[in-house]
């Protein structure tokens, strides 16, 4: 698979997601994931599941700094000594020196966002990470942590799918020169009429067609599974490109509420 996606010189096109994962499973499904080839891991404080994150990562035997590992602070951190005490406690759980990639899991009212905002890249320049984003911003939330950042956002991770009309949030992303990471990118194609049929001509899964269809726009997807077979589906999906035809016909799915058209 490719190792980035064109956009961004830093991060894999896929990863895994582990949104809900516990215990031995999420430790299990992190470390076969590497052995497959996946070299980008989502985890977060909020998901309860970093120090399996951090087993798994150590059982698939590979070295540190050929996986990109992302997590992210929960918005009742967010003022900044609890800020900083999240990301130590993150790469405790872990059982990292560093993370890849840390994130504002979603926006805060209770926070001043400039005080936010400058805890985050203290903990950058202490190198707690080395870089950082959000997740869930939109509109003028994102105007103004762009402005207030004395670092680079790297990246805002957001829900998306085919059947997500996110085209708002992606271009304010892109404006700012901010990779999208595109989280829950299968959503309900697995039974969709229209991605079955894709799927179908191209020897493929409604599952892959979602990703792809994302792929192609130049986001960066981290689905989640619990099964490993679905591990290996969801990353064999750089051998087949949907034409420009089945591009338009997969975007008209999108619904502004997520339900699928």
């Amino acid at each position: 698979m490719p190792a980035v996606t064109a956009q961004n010189p830093v991060l894999p096109a896929v990863g895994l997601g582990t949104w809900q994962l516990r215990g031995r499973l999420c430790a299990r499904i992190v470390e076969q994931a590497l052995r497959l080839g996946y070299r980008h891991i989502d985890t977060a404080e909020m998901y309860d599941n970093e120090r399996e994150v951090g087993e798994g990562l150590r059982a698939s035997g590979l070295r540190r700094e050929d996986v990109f590992v992302t997590t992210k602070v929960w918005p009742t951190h967010f003022a900044p000594p609890e800020l900083e005490r999240a990301a130590k406690d993150s790469l405790t759980r872990l059982r990292l020196s560093e993370v890849d990639l840390l994130l504002l899991h979603w926006p805060s009212p209770k926070i001043p966002l400039p005080e936010t905002i400058g805890a985050l890249c203290n903990v950058k320049r202490a190198g707690m990470t080395r870089h950082i984003g959000v997740s869930n911003f939109t509109g003028a939330i994102l105007e103004d942590a762009v402005k207030l950042s004395t670092e680079l956002l790297l990246c805002n991770q957001i829900e998306a799918h085919p059947f997500l009309d996110q085209s708002e949030t992606i271009a304010a992303s892109r404006a700012h020169g901010m990779t999208v990471v595109a989280y829950s990118p299968i959503a309900a194609a697995r039974n969709h009429p229209v991605l079955v049929r894709v799927g179908e001509a191209h020897g493929k899964t409604a599952a892959q067609v979602s990703l792809r269809f994302l792929l192609q726009q130049g986001l960066v997807v981290i689905p989640r599974t619990s099964k490993v077979e679905r591990l290996s589906e969801n990353l064999d999906v750089f051998d087949f490109e949907l034409s420009p035809q089945e591009m338009a016909e997969i975007g008209k799915l999108a619904r502004p509420a997520g339900e699928p058209a």
